[in-house]
């Protein structure tokens, strides 16, 4: 794995994640609600659910903010390495594990963390050990 140090934006990058942090800071005193993208989908898709309004905004926001930002500016182009096959099983791996931990990356590992919640810090753990594992055991030993 190369990083590429000569494209590497450490601004923009900042002000994605002051972003991100506004983002989940404003849902939480606003709403009394955490920015998982899990549990915020699931509950949207779930028909007993009566809280679908601003689920679905969030949601949408998520969907439109590369369409809005690409006004501004160029958006990278992304180079996806693995096949189809391989991709849908990833989706389905993080999805069965976005359940078993009872959430995802940006509940546990943006705002649990910033609780200072001890089982979001072990579900992050968790899923940060899994990606290098299945990184190092995907690319390296089988060489997908």
């Amino acid at each position: 794995m190369r990083i590429d140090f000569i494209h590497f934006a450490p601004l923009p990058a900042l002000a994605g994640g002051v972003l991100i942090g506004l983002a989940v800071t404003l849902l939480v005193l606003g709403n009394g609600r955490i920015a998982g993208i899990s549990g915020i989908l699931g509950e949207l898709v779930d028909t007993t659910s009566s809280d679908h309004a601003w689920r679905a905004a969030f949601m949408l926001g998520l969907f439109a903010a590369p369409w809005i930002f690409r006004l501004f500016t160029t958006l990278p182009v992304v180079t996806i390495a693995s096949s189809p096959p391989v991709l849908v099983v990833a989706g389905l791996l993080v999805g069965i594990g976005t359940r078993y931990a009872s959430g995802c990356t940006s509940g546990h590992g943006v705002c649990g963390l910033s609780r200072g919640s001890i089982r979001s810090l072990a579900a992050t753990a968790t899923f940060m050990a899994m990606g290098f594992l299945t990184a190092f055991v995907t690319r390296h030993l089988l060489g997908l």
